[in-house]
């Protein structure tokens, strides 16, 4: 019998809803991880990878495996190990959320000595949070912050932080898995020395690749390494000689139809342009947003904060957060996300990023949810939803 899966729309933190011309894409035929056609593939993707980072980084690749392996990689490459080094050199990673907390978490397992400072989840980091913290721990050679989180929907801002880490001496890693194609993400213009994403948030293509990019500071730094990166799979340098120069050699086999749907994805952004896909995210998160508000939902990022595609929102009082999640994805086939760590249970997580970022799939989702509350006694009226998110599409039309 042939496989057959529900034809859900996806509406949740991700993974996002994927254009018939992506998955058209994986259907060419599988080509060998060394073959020139395939080369060529690979070339052009980081080409695209490049743009979207804004980078002129050498070192721009996919790592197989979903954000998180892109996480572990630039983690596992940049940070020092206890037992192998003179001077006690430490990870700092800023906390404010689930993500950032498994940073904590992937650092420590590869053996670093790991200062987390934290705030509370809904909130962002200011530089001079970070100024302090550096200036009381000492030796910090990596610093960790989280771009967008997913769990809270909170937008960090970058700018003024990558100075204060250098001058410390320390090198910047950002996690912008949710931010990537959605958002601005301007990794030279910040100074990151490592940015990571995932394929299957804004970049609307499958889950199952990492886009990993190094600056030449972070190349450097693992050149001088003392010992060999934790994990071969991950190793900058392993994955430099497959990624880069005129004669490639062998790494893993690489998920050849992940790559051409990843690639066809990405020339869907260069063909929109990242200041218009920045602007579709924002209206119809906005769009999103306002007609959650007007339900009763209360959202967990702070307002000057908050990620546009991504909202993280308290449910209503009396709301049950399994019954109503339940009916949506059992009477319309569509999929909202749960809240994480302090919040699962109290929050939803709907995402309007990708293919999702459009009208068609905004109203439907919140005449859905408005249904599903009065089916379930939750005091809302009648088109109330609809109507703040056409208010809002009409305040900001194209």
């Amino acid at each position: 019998m042939p496989i057959h899966t529900p034809p859900r729309i996806l509406m949740g933190p991700g993974p996002s809803p994927v254009s018939p011309q992506v998955i058209q894409a994986m259907s060419a035929p599988v080509l060998g991880h060394l073959d020139p056609d395939f080369v060529s593939i690979m070339d052009e993707i980081q080409s695209h990878l490049r743009k979207i980072f804004q980078t002129e980084n050498e070192f721009t690749v996919l790592v197989a495996g979903t954000g998180m392996s892109g996480m572990e990689a630039a983690i596992v490459n940049l940070l020092d190990r206890k037992s192998i080094i003179e001077e006690n050199t430490r990870t700092l990673v800023c906390v404010n959320g689930y993500f950032s907390g498994r940073m904590v978490d992937i650092a420590r397992r590869a053996g670093a000595d790991v200062i987390a400072i934290e705030k509370p989840w809904g909130s962002a980091f200011a530089p001079d949070d970070i100024a302090k913290a550096l200036e009381h721990y000492k030796n910090i050679s990596v610093v960790t912050i989280v771009h967008a989180e997913t769990s809270t929907g909170v937008l960090q801002p970058m700018e003024g932080i990558a100075k204060i880490v250098h001058d410390a001496g320390a090198l910047l890693v950002m996690d912008c898995v949710l931010s990537l194609g959605g958002v601005e993400v301007a990794v030279d213009k910040w100074g990151v020395d490592a940015a990571y994403s995932g394929s299957q948030k804004c970049l609307a293509s499958p889950p199952g690749l990492a886009p990993l990019t190094l600056s030449a500071r972070a190349m450097e730094k693992i050149r001088r390494r003392k010992a060999p990166v934790q994990s071969s799979y991950f190793d900058a340098l392993e994955l430099e000689k497959f990624w880069l120069g005129t004669k490639r050699s062998y790494h893993t086999a690489a998920a050849a139809p992940l790559y051409y749907a990843l690639l066809e994805g990405l020339r869907r952004v260069h063909d929109e342009g990242l200041p218009a896909r920045f602007a579709r995210h924002r209206r119809h998160g906005g769009a999103m947003r306002a007609g959650l508000e007007s339900l009763g939902f209360r959202f967990i990022a702070e307002s000057n904060n908050a990620v546009p595609h991504l909202i993280a929102a308290l449910l209503p009082v009396g709301a049950n957060d399994f019954i109503l999640r339940n009916d949506i994805l059992k009477d319309f086939n569509t999929e909202v996300g749960g809240g994480l760590g302090e919040f699962s249970g109290k929050a939803w997580r709907i995402g309007a990023m990708g293919e999702g970022a459009d009208r068609d799939r905004v109203l439907p989702l919140l005449d859905a949810i408005e249904t599903v509350f009065i089916e379930n006694n939750i005091a809302v009226a009648p088109g109330q939803a609809r109507s703040a998110a056409e208010q809002f599409y009409e305040q900001h039309k194209d």
